[in-house]
């Protein structure tokens, strides 16, 4: 991260990661890596309802992560950042050890702070 960002620079970049800070966003994001999906489709994908997918992917386009277009009655949905995809890359890699360690485990997703 440069060292020197303006308070409006910093602020943009919070919006970003609040936005990626909830796990059904991370889902909708790992469902549209495979390309443009329907609200209905992706409602249908993660096992939740039209509302919620549509109030999340409403956070994530107005973070610049997602795009959309509506054709008719439908709205679709697509990735509009790909280097979102680095980041997660990024932490996933930094979370492989303590995520691949017994639950419970000192090192584990469970282990106490």
């Amino acid at each position: 991260m440069p060292r020197r960002l303006s308070p409006e620079a910093l602020a943009l970049v919070a919006a970003r990661f609040k936005a990626l800070g909830e796990p059904t966003r991370l889902r909708l994001l790992q469902a549209l890596e495979e390309g443009e999906q329907s609200v209905s489709a992706l409602a249908a994908r993660l096992g939740t309802t039209q509302p919620n997918v549509s109030k999340h992917l409403k956070v994530l386009h107005a973070a610049g992560l997602v795009r959309r277009r509506q054709v008719g009655s439908a709205v679709y949905y697509a990735i509009a950042d790909e280097h979102v995809f680095e980041l997660c890359d990024l932490v996933c890699a930094r979370l492989q050890a303590p995520l691949a360690a017994p639950a419970g485990a000192p090192d584990g997703p469970l282990a106490e702070a």
